[in-house]
Formats: structure tokens, C-alpha cells, sequence
């Protein structure tokens, strides 16, 4: 090895040690405020006891991605590392197997590294019920937008490319009650779901944002060229869907109706990397923060050069970071009004119950949160929802 490629490569590493630590550092909202509906970094904010947290362990597999309830108020269902959906049994206190995405199951169950096996077992991820056929439809990262009845079993392929591009990274997803159209998001489509750190680091912007009809059987690209877009969410009177942009630290407004429909604009600017977004009963938007982008993640981004040298390090980055990701940092979630506006914090400052956060979905005066590195749900009882 030359003497200029070992400094690079040392200079990479020492860069990527310093982004996996700067990471994973609780979000410092000290002058956080309601205030201003485009930014959330300039003024006060209050923090609050939401109530009572319960874990919910999860048998041979971890990280429930998203969640979903059905018509009749069951659930929740959520996907979890070996490509099944699982469904939370409230009378007996236990999750119970609902549904698959693969076909092939004979590597995917049982204690060992499901990083290694998601591409043929199938990780899904964004979940969302039709309430009116009572049909589940997955983003499953792999498999690509999938269909399962309410008997569960194996899912359905639906749709696996769009204007001839194949997914490949299929993430969030929701559905429009009024027409049935289910609205969803290819992350990337270059990298998977296992080089998820590639799309943040390599810049990438193949990422766009589609609707299926289950109708018509149409799929149709609403928008491209997206930063590694995410979590997705239909407004309460379905003007607008907004989008995660992961990359870019920020929440995207894509108007639907209205004299703007068509049009695309920055919601809300985020000091963290955002993960799935979902609508509250009370109004606006919980927004779940993975983790906060630091200084570092900044200079990385500014320098392809660095970002290039970090994917090509002699070892798995991506092991490293998830690794690291589980032991260090905070879970924090924040809900937005439909403007944009701060409404609530919700941290974790102890560091133990929740990392990684990457849902939030209230339901019946709970707060159920997920994680994409946690063995378990958790469950928080709202002390008070008005």
C-alpha cells in the first residue's frame, strides 16, 4: 500500500470512529420551540413525562420497524429481522405469527445474525391495512410492495419496479382511506436495505416516491431524485403526503390537492436523521429520530472523497456502525402540527430503554415505538392525551 492510500485510509477511519460516536449523541433540544414551523433549532421547548414504559419481548428475531392495527382495533402487527410479521395478542399477552414475505424460511429462523439473511428471508418495513378490503400491504425492503389477506400466511407480491427501474430498497408506506391508493417509498435504487450507511455516505439521490392502485393495478412515480426517502404520511384531510428525507435531515411536503398539488416543498428541517413519520390522533405528526447528525457527518458529506475512502475501509462499516449504534446514544421522538409547528419531545435520556427509534404510533391513548436494533416493543401510556 502507498504511502498517500494508508494516510487515506487512516484518515477515513479516524473520521468514520469519530461519525459513529458523534452519531449516536442525544440530540441537545435546549432551544427547541414551537414557534417557528420550518425550523426547530432556535428557541425553548419543555420536555415531558408521557407516562408509564413497558417492554414487550420478541421471540427469536428484533428491530419491529413500523406498526400497524387492522379494522377491528387489533394488533399491533410489525416486521421484524427474520422477514416475519407478527401480531400482538393483548388477552394473552404475547405475539403470535401473522404472515411472511419470503417463500423461503429454511435460513431464516433461529438465533443468529439475520443481517446476513434478510435478502433471501425478507425484511418488511413500512406496514399499512386497507380498510376497505381489510388487506395488510408491506414495503418489504427486498421483496418489494406485498399484499396479505386478514388470514395472514404468505404475502403477496404486488409491484417490484416502476418506469423499468426494480426496487431496491422499498421503505415507507401509508394508504389513502378515500381512494385505496397506497402511497410508499424506494429508499434508493442503488443500495440495500444492508448498505443503508452506502445511501447516507455515498450522497445518493436515487431514491423516489410512488402511489399503487390496487384498482387499476397502476404504479406511478410522484417524485425522484429523493435523499434516501423514508417514512411517509398522508395529511388528516389528504391534501398533502409528507416524506422523511433521511439524508438531508428534514420533512418534505408533496401537496396533492389544492392549487399546489403537484408541487414539493421542506416542511420542517430537522437537526437528526429521521426515520418513519405517522399521523396522531390528536393532530399533527410523530416523527421518529434515528440519530443526530453531528458536525462530522457534515465535513463527510461535503467531501466525497472521504465518503468514498469510508466505503472502501477493509472491514464491514456497516457491522461497526450497527454494532456501536446499540450500546451508545438516546431515543428521541417529536410530534409536529400540520404546519410544522413543535408540538411534543419525547426522550429517553437515560440511554436504556430506546435507541435507533424508528416509529412512533399512537393509538388508543398509547404510544407504541419502535427500533430497528431492540428485541422487544415498547409500549407508553400516555399520563395525558389532551
Amino acid at each position: 500500500m502507498t504511502t498517500p492510500k494508508l494516510f487515506s485510509t487512516a484518515a477515513a477511519f479516524a473520521v468514520l470512529f469519530s461519525a459513529l460516536f458523534a452519531a449516536n449523541h442525544v440530540f441537545d433540544f435546549a432551544s427547541l420551540s414551537t414557534k417557528d414551523p420550518k425550523s426547530l433549532s432556535d428557541h425553548d421547548h419543555d420536555h415531558h413525562d408521557f407516562g408509564h414504559f413497558e417492554f414487550l419481548p420478541i421471540v427469536g428475531a428484533l428491530g419491529p420497524e413500523s406498526y400497524a392495527f387492522d379494522s377491528l382495533g387489533d394488533g399491533p402487527y410489525t416486521g421484524v429481522s427474520d422477514g416475519r410479521i407478527i401480531k400482538w395478542q393483548e388477552d394473552q399477552r404475547r405475539w403470535i405469527d401473522f404472515a411472511v414475505t419470503s417463500p423461503n424460511r429454511s435460513s431464516c429462523e433461529g438465533s443468529h445474525d439475520h443481517h446476513l439473511t434478510e435478502h433471501i428471508c425478507g425484511r418488511p418495513l413500512g406496514l399499512s391495512f386497507h380498510k376497505t378490503s381489510g388487506d395488510l400491504y408491506i414495503a418489504d425492503a427486498y421483496m418489494g410492495l406485498l399484499v396479505v389477506g386478514a388470514e395472514g400466511g404468505l404475502a403477496t407480491r404486488v409491484v417490484t419496479q416502476a418506469q423499468g427501474v426494480p426496487f431496491a430498497f422499498p421503505n415507507g408506506l401509508d394508504i389513502n382511506d378515500e381512494n385505496g391508493l397506497v402511497y410508499f417509498t424506494d429508499s434508493s435504487s442503488r443500495y440495500q436495505r444492508r448498505n443503508y450507511l452506502s445511501v447516507i455516505l455515498s450522497g445518493d439521490t436515487t431514491g423516489r416516491l410512488m402511489s399503487y392502485d390496487p384498482q387499476s393495478k397502476q404504479v406511478d412515480v410522484l417524485l425522484e431524485n429523493l435523499s434516501f426517502p423514508n417514512g411517509v404520511a398522508l395529511s388528516q384531510n389528504g391534501d398533502f403526503l409528507l416524506i422523511a428525507e433521511t439524508t438531508s435531515c428534514r420533512i418534505m411536503r408533496y401537496w396533492l390537492r389544492t392549487p399546489k398539488a403537484g408541487t414539493f416543498e421542506v416542511f420542517s428541517q430537522l437537526p437528526g436523521f429521521p426515520d418513519n413519520i405517522k399521523g396522531s390522533p390528536r393532530g399533527g405528526f410523530w416523527v421518529a429520530i434515528h440519530s443526530e447528525r453531528k458536525k462530522v457527518f457534515e465535513l463527510i458529506l461535503s467531501y466525497p472523497s472521504i465518503a468514498k475512502a469510508i466505503l472502501q475501509l477493509p472491514f464491514d462499516v456497516m457491522k461497526a456502525y450497527t454494532s456501536l449504534g446499540k450500546w451508545r446514544g438516546r431515543g428521541l421522538m417529536i410530534r409536529l402540527s400540520e404546519e410544522g409547528v413543535l408540538l411534543d419531545v419525547l426522550e429517553d435520556k437515560s440511554g436504556v430503554k430506546w435507541k435507533a427509534v424508528s416509529e412512533v404510533e399512537e393509538r388508543d391513548g398509547n404510544l407504541w415505538i419502535g427500533s430497528i436494533h431492540k428485541p422487544y416493543a415498547g409500549k407508553i401510556t400516555l399520563n395525558d392525551t389532551n
